[in-house]
């Protein structure tokens, strides 16, 4: 197969049904019919999802920002997260003036370990988020008891974890409010674009006023600024394509979870571990991520090299943030797993073009791969 078509690590999947409401959206989503596709794809998200608002942004970043913005955090206030993430989720945290703290993350989820949130709070502490890394869940009932026993808001951020399900809740729902990404890579996409969610009346209203620079909903006076806010509202012709996406949300996941499970089934006798799902969860699967064993000598750059060499596309997982220049610190000064696992790991391809031939197709090179090195 080496010289057959490119194996990419992710597209997203456009049928008919978002092709033609992208149409009608650019025909006719305009004047009146400016927010009808924005309303429609709110109104079938926040469905899904079981919770009581939901507000379309350009970004799940933008999200996070106005959430946090609303909670008033600001200048020489703390935010706890994994230091396993991407920077788009720091990044709203030091627009506002605040500090990231990073703290070290599991070894069976890689996500944030709760005990390590408990031991990183002080006065200055005013949020914590979680993050669900790659669809893998954050352990909601500890976080959350930590939060209420020091009363500080849970964010979610579950940019990654479309379909993801805690406990019979979809990731997200869990917290004071979650933030999605509809990035071309995730599992619903509107191109670019996210999702603010809340269960919370007074947290909807300011964000929702903060989404329309400061412009709050029912004000009579014609572009009356209540305050200075933001411009993080999506598109109407993005939020078409996004209620097609929702629509077909349970074809989208299944695909994601048949092609983690026929990944599982090639890979399940090797030195690795890969995506966790825990008995009581359902995981979305967005990004099959497998991780070398400690005593096995590899590293992850050679193999994505020689995957690439195949023609195959995968993915570094993510750096730890306190390796990098972006701003924060680590809460405490010791050797952190996140330190060290990325080196033993990447994304494999999960495309919704992929097939199971090609699957089986990047195991056995990866089979081949180790035994070369052994």
């Amino acid at each position: 197969m080496k010289d057959s078509r490119k194996i990419t690590y992710t597209k997203p999947s456009i049928t008919e049904l978002e092709v033609r409401y992208a149409t009608d959206a650019a025909k006719n989503g305009w004047g009146s019919k400016c927010y009808e596709y924005i309303d429609k794809f709110e109104n079938a998200f926040k469905k899904h999802l079981n919770v009581k608002y939901a507000i379309a942004t350009s970004s799940c970043t933008g999200a996070l920002h106005m959430g946090l913005h609303a909670l008033g955090i600001g200048i020489g206030d703390e935010v706890i997260m994994a230091n396993t993430n991407w920077v788009a989720t720091a990044a709203p945290i030091i627009h506002l003036g605040a500090t990231p703290i990073y703290v070290d993350i599991l070894e069976d989820s890689w996500c944030i370990d709760p005990k390590e949130i408990e031991k990183a709070i002080t006065k200055k502490t005013k949020a914590i988020i979680a993050v669900h890394l790659y669809g893998n869940l954050c352990d909601m009932d500890q976080i959350n008891l930590i939060g209420k026993k020091y009363n500080i808001p849970v964010i979610e951020d579950a940019a990654e974890a479309i379909g993801s399900v805690y406990k019979g809740a979809q990731a997200g729902s869990l917290g004071l409010f979650g933030a999605f990404s509809f990035h071309g890579t995730k599992t619903i996409t509107t191109g670019e674009g996210g999702m603010f969610v809340t269960n919370n009346d007074d947290l909807y209203e300011k964000v929702l006023t903060l989404s329309n620079h400061g412009r709050k909903k029912g004000e009579k006076r014609q572009f009356w600024p209540e305050f200075t806010g933001f411009k993080y509202k999506m598109s109407n012709l993005s939020a078409s394509i996004g209620l097609a996406q929702v629509e077909r949300i349970d074809e989208l996941v299944n695909f994601k979870r048949n092609t983690f499970y026929r990944y599982k089934s090639n890979l399940s006798h090797l030195p690795l571990k890969i995506n966790p799902e825990e008995e009581s969860c359902k995981n979305g699967f967005w990004m099959p991520t497998i991780i070398f064993n400690k005593d096995i000598n590899i590293n992850s750059e050679e193999i994505i090299d020689f995957l690439q060499s195949f023609n195959i596309d995968a993915r570094v997982f993510f750096w730890p943030l306190s390796s990098t220049s972006i701003p924060g610190r680590k809460a405490f000064n010791k050797k952190y797993l996140s330190e060290s696992i990325h080196m033993r790991a990447l994304n494999l391809p999960s495309s919704f073009e992929i097939k199971n031939i090609e699957i089986d197709y990047i195991c056995n090179l990866i089979k081949k791969f180790l035994s070369e090195i052994s």
